[in-house]
């Protein structure tokens, strides 16, 4: 009898979503450095694979007026991360980096640098600018076409590989005997040339433990897809109900093979909070509350014009939804934030349709559509659940949020993850050295030999 698959379980710091409760008496800091060593020490004894930062480089505001639910004042990723790599042994450490308003030759430096302080377990989630406010703070004015983006992110990991690979895992020789440090004087030569970058020169820092820092992109458009499937270790998927994270991982791994590569070797991790209770009832009734102080009255319009792609200021949220068309020239503040997949007027027809069909208001609507708590029950059965959703090819894994932060994993760890382990399905100890081991990733190598691109 084969071993059963094993759950992936990685957890994100939560902030910069309107999933964050930041006033529930249970929520702490999302500055000081204790909360953070709190979630990472949490995720660490519960032995899950990896810790995920995400990233705002912008307050949230719609016009004028700051997204008071958000979580901002996040500090620097990589000095967090590092930080984080001194009070942990084992799990991975994700930051999320914009591949629109970083160089390659600072990145390439700040994730091999990561990799070296702990050992080999940085992550990097490439992500692209996607709105107009946020480029504002960028000298490029950021705001690119989904096209452009995609363009430059692939020639952003192309470089950044490029430049990891000029250090070879042979280039120190360190020989005291005959005062011979490096291997030969071309240890660090790298050139690159595309429509993005034209640079040449000589990278300052040594192959890492990993030798590529394992990485991360999230893709739901075509193009997007196709990007993550070609280029990513591991995909950070929003779908999360069992029939759309199946057909997902079906779509995307149909993609990575047709790239060439292992499918095995690219693991489909979408984001999930869990919600328990001592019975059913108790966890939903505590999910319902929970979703009512996610969901207030300037959060469900600021979601709805995503949808609509126009200002909804004199919309009522807690009337019904509003009989308007889309529109394709958005306000600023806007521009941008529309999902890439999404046919506006049809998803505006089908939040009509379900308003009217189920008696809900705007704010309703919006509550169960942007609905991403997966999970919500008792321990055993939602450790049930997510091994289901393994063991059936829906995902390979999940990235664990919480409303509240940093205690809010502490129960997963305490209460499902133990039911995880008893199901042979979840670690009890770590058993690799790098977060691609304990991945199960194949090494850094297969993207090319030092000198070629990745």
């Amino acid at each position: 009898m084969s071993a059963a698959k094993q759950v992936v379980l990685g957890a994100y710091f939560p902030g910069v979503n309107h999933d964050t409760v930041w006033s529930d008496p249970a929520s702490g800091s999302h500055i000081d450095f204790a909360s953070f060593e709190h979630w990472a020490r949490t995720a660490e004894r519960g032995k899950l694979d990896l810790l995920f930062l995400a990233e705002g480089l912008r307050l949230r505001t719609r016009g004028e007026a700051i997204f008071d639910q958000d979580v901002v004042g996040r500090p620097d990723t990589f000095t967090v991360l590092a930080s984080l790599a001194a009070v942990t042994e084992h799990v991975g450490l994700a930051g999320t980096i914009n591949s629109t308003f970083n160089e390659p030759y600072e990145l390439a430096r700040k994730f091999a640098t990561l990799d070296l302080l702990s050992g080999g377990r940085a992550a990097w989630n490439v992500v692209t600018s996607f709105d107009a406010p946020t480029g504002e703070n960028f000298r490029r004015g950021g705001f690119l076409h989904p096209a452009q983006r995609y363009e430059r992110a692939g020639e952003t990991l192309a470089a950044t590989r490029r430049l990891w690979d000029s250090w070879g895992s042979d280039a120190v020789v360190a020989d005291r005997a005959t005062g011979r440090f490096l291997r030969d004087e071309h240890v660090g030569d790298f050139a690159f040339r595309g429509e993005q970058f034209d640079i040449a020169g000589r990278f300052a820092t040594p192959r890492s433990p990993q030798g590529h820092p394992v990485v991360l992109q999230a893709g739901e458009s075509p193009a997007g897809r196709d990007f993550a499937a070609a280029n990513s270790d591991a995909i950070f998927s929003r779908y999360q109900r069992f029939d759309e994270a199946r057909a997902f991982y079906t779509d995307v791994k149909a993609r990575v093979r047709k790239a060439g590569r292992d499918p095995d070797e690219v693991k489909i991790l979408p984001s999930a909070a869990i919600i328990l209770g001592d019975t059913e009832a108790d966890a939903r009734d505590r999910h319902a509350d929970i979703r009512s102080r996610q969901m207030d009255p300037f959060t469900s319009i600021v979601l709805a014009e995503t949808v609509w792609n126009r200002d909804l200021s004199d919309v009522d949220p807690d009337g019904p939804v509003p009989d308007l068309e889309p529109t394709p020239e958005a306000p600023k503040w806007i521009k941008g934030r529309a999902p890439l997949t999404q046919d506006a007027h049809a998803t505006a027809e089908a939040w009509r349709e379900l308003g009217r069909r189920e008696g809900l208001t705007l704010r309703q609507v919006v509550t169960k559509v942007f609905d991403r708590n997966v999970f919500v029950g008792t321990p055993s059965s939602v450790a049930a659940e997510i091994d289901r959703y393994v063991r059936e090819g829906a995902v390979d894994g999940f990235i664990l949020g919480s409303h509240v932060s940093p205690s809010g994993l502490d129960e997963v760890v305490d209460r499902v993850v133990p039911l995880l382990q008893d199901r042979g399905v979840f670690r009890t100890e770590y058993t690799g050295t790098t977060l691609r081991d304990n991945l199960g990733l194949a090494p850094a190598s297969r993207f090319g030999e030092p000198g070629t691109a990745g």
